[in-house]
């Protein structure tokens, strides 16, 4: 068989030459089919898709497709159409759930393992400026150090006492409607005293600190990734972490003890105004038996706590923020992640101190 084409070829005919290349039937040749381009006067893309899909067309149907009296131009058209044909979509098959729960567990570990080593790399980092403050003490980034003390303390103070204040208000409450039960109701002041102190109030207020300062640390670095300020540092000879990274983590480290006495003061205030109100032990009544059930260790357990929750906030704060792309939805991503690690550790190791402590007697 031997197809003739003619005329113009491009995308202002294509209606009319797809409609005639289609009317070819190549299946009546027995085993030759021959595209003659001789007559053809232009020739694009579209036209010379169509040409393709023809031939393609011939050689599925096992027949040998030969083209005559195609220019130099035309050849080289149809040679770029041959190696840009778009390789047939195909469906990977999905494997079965319980591989694909083993790839996801291979990959979180995967992550939790290099989150690890980024932290403790910032980890190090810090502890060895440190001591290079303490031996050049100029090094000392004093006013960083108190901006951001200033925008952790002293900003996060009406909030975390505020919660504190609540959720001493509900223990009180919900301890007292129980004891009553049973006629103890003085010992409401020793369940709150030792709650309060030993584990409510550190917790509480790590975890406002985390939600409200450890997102603002993760927003500001990455937020000074997106604008490549980070990389500005590291070309003008300055470390990234000595600047962004080990004043906010002495600032923090520093606050969150402070906002822990004060969450403390602020809830064992709560419990007192319900047991006052709702079991009838007054004030006086009130720290007398809290000064008898509730050793000044209790108070001091807690508060040991405070440094370290706080270290792990600012590391895992500013881990996420340096890890933050070029993109707002990075930003966000990372933000998020922050503080629902930031989170997740502070009570594993409120766990661990738990452990620790009853371990050694404390």
């Amino acid at each position: 068989m031997r197809v003739s084409l003619s005329g113009a070829w491009t995308v202002a005919n294509a209606r009319d030459a797809e409609a005639a290349i289609g009317a070819v039937e190549v299946k009546g040749a027995r085993n030759l089919v021959t595209l003659d381009l001789s007559a053809v006067s232009d020739i694009d893309t579209a036209g010379a898709w169509l040409v393709h899909r023809e031939r393609a067309h011939a050689e599925f149907a096992g027949r040998r497709v030969e083209l005559v009296g195609a220019s130099e131009r035309m050849a080289f058209l149809l040679d770029e159409i041959e190696r840009h044909i778009p390789e047939p979509m195909t469906r990977e098959r999905e494997p079965y759930l319980v591989v694909r729960a083993l790839i996801e567990i291979g990959r979180t570990m995967t992550v939790v393992w290099r989150d690890a080593i980024a932290i403790l790399s910032i980890l190090g980092v810090f502890g060895l400026r440190l001591a290079t403050i303490i031996t050049h003490f100029r090094r000392l980034r004093g006013t960083s150090v108190l901006a951001n003390f200033d925008r952790t303390c002293r900003g996060a103070v009406p909030i975390v006492m505020l919660m504190a204040f609540l959720i001493g208000l509900i223990i009180a409450q919900q301890g007292g409607f129980y004891l009553q039960q049973f006629g103890a109701d003085l010992f409401v002041v020793d369940l709150a005293g030792v709650l309060i102190l030993r584990e409510i109030g550190v917790l509480l207020a790590a975890i406002l600190v985390a939600g409200r300062s450890g997102s603002a640390f993760t927003a500001e670095i990455g937020s000074m990734r997106m604008r490549e300020e980070v990389d500005a540092l590291n070309v003008i000879g300055l470390d990234p972490v000595e600047v962004l990274v080990v004043p906010r983590l002495m600032a923090l480290i520093l606050a969150l003890p402070i906002l822990t006495f004060l969450s403390d003061i602020a809830a064992i205030a709560g419990a007192m105004i319900v047991t006052w109100a709702y079991i009838g032990i007054t004030p006086d009544l009130f720290f007398q038996r809290l000064d008898q059930a509730v050793s000044p260790t209790e108070f001091f357990v807690g508060l040991a706590k405070a440094p370290f929750m706080a270290l792990i906030i600012g590391l895992v704060a500013c881990n996420e923020g340096l890890k933050v792309g070029g993109s707002a939805e990075s930003l966000g991503r990372h933000t998020t992640i922050a503080v629902v690690k930031s989170i997740f550790l502070v009570i594993v190791v409120d766990g661990l101190f738990a452990i620790f402590f009853a371990s050694v007697g404390i």
